[in-house]
């Protein structure tokens, strides 16, 4: 499914923008002129608003377009720079005045105050029923969220059809990274990473994204426009958590419609995690998909190092010792204790200080390892 939504909604912001209001059938048959802030028509407008009052700033939240007659700009130059100012301050979409009884055009304090605030300023030049106006945009911004929710559902249902079909966290966590068009991580309450999905800038792994955004600043905010998304069922209580999805806007800005898919994935990874120790069988899987791109060559040797830091692998300078383990068709098969065999194996080699780096391709039937021998002094 392509992420993409139409350019007339504004996504970032949940509404339809001051250009695509500007076009509807009410504001259009008032013939528009925009006197300032033609080049911020792309702003979004939450709500609509109509009033006539001095202090009407006082009275919205921010994002709205403001549809007035004038009564309320007051007589005086110095009333009306307040007014714009307020206003703009206010952080409304745009201010749209109807010319009639009270103005016959607008005044220049008025358009120079407003090209001075960057507040798009737009005067009608035939009257238009505001309330017409009114539900025609809001019908719009709906509508539009509605489109949204569409959107949020047809990846859930992708989901589920994923987990249905036989796959497994790493698919769910692949069909969010393709929608959103960036990488998408899950990672532990406490930061550690679990599994990356996706890919960074021109190509670049998810690993190199994480160890650069991420991994060496867990106590930091994440970059803005980030969407952190929590997996609950890590304890008792309604508030426990059991992982967190990590979407980084790295390739492109993460929409609202993002964040709903992000919830939407969150609810089915906490029933695939309630299973026992699925995320250390995440964390191998996460691990095996690295082991066989190196094998593979799909990484660079430089870019290696680094990833397989970040997966926990840190070895020293001692030569390094690639194995696969190959797992019999009992044991490969779906409950065939393969995680057993491999953590196991990972805890034996631990146990007499061997620096290990251990995957599993349960599909493929192997379970590639990466040791970190000891020095040549240390051994017979």
């Amino acid at each position: 499914m392509d992420s993409r939504t139409d350019s007339t909604f504004d996504s970032q912001g949940a509404g339809i923008t001051v250009q695509r209001a500007l076009e509807l059938p009410g504001l259009r048959s008032g013939l528009p002129e925009i006197l300032a802030g033609a080049d911020r028509l792309q702003r979004t407008v939450r709500w609509v608003h109509a009033g006539e009052v001095p202090n009407i700033a006082s009275l919205l939240k921010g994002g709205e377009l403001l549809l007035t007659t004038g009564y309320g700009l007051g007589t005086r130059p110095a009333e009306q720079r307040a007014f714009v100012r307020t206003l703009a301050e206010r952080g409304i979409a745009a201010l749209v005045v109807e010319l009639g009884p009270r103005f016959d055009r607008l005044p220049a304090t008025l358009v120079e105050t407003a090209r001075a605030t960057g507040l798009p300023l737009v005067q009608l030049h035939r009257e238009v029923p505001f309330v017409a106006v009114t539900e025609e945009i809001h019908t719009e911004i709906v509508n539009g969220h509605y489109a949204l929710l569409q959107q949020a559902e047809e990846v859930h249902r992708r989901c589920t059809e994923a987990l249905l079909g036989g796959g497994g966290i790493p698919q769910v966590l692949g069909i969010l990274a393709d929608f959103s068009g960036n990488p998408v991580f899950l990672e532990t309450p406490d930061g550690q990473l679990l599994y990356a999905a996706g890919s960074g800038p021109e190509g670049a792994d998810p690993l190199q994204v994480w160890e650069g955004l991420r991994g060496q600043h867990k106590d930091a905010s994440p970059p803005a426009g980030s969407v952190i998304v929590e997996v609950p069922g890590g304890g008792p209580g309604t508030g426990s958590v059991r992982a967190r999805i990590v979407l980084l806007p790295v390739r492109g800005p993460l929409a609202p419609v993002h964040r709903i898919a992000a919830e939407r994935a969150a609810d089915i990874l906490a029933v695939v995690l309630m299973q026992a120790r699925q995320e250390e069988e995440l964390a191998a899987r996460g691990r095996g998909d690295f082991l066989t791109d190196l094998a593979e060559g799909r990484i660079a040797a430089e870019d290696a190092p680094a990833q397989a830091r970040v997966l926990g692998f840190k070895p020293g300078t001692s030569p390094l010792l690639p194995v696969v383990m190959r797992l019999g068709d009992a044991l490969a098969a779906p409950g065939g204790g393969w995680a057993v065999l491999a953590r196991a194996v990972a805890e034996e080699l631990a146990s007499v200080g061997v620096p290990v780096l251990l995957g599993v391709r349960p599909v493929e039937g192997r379970v590639p390892l990466l040791l970190g021998l000891r020095s040549e002094s240390e051994r017979s």
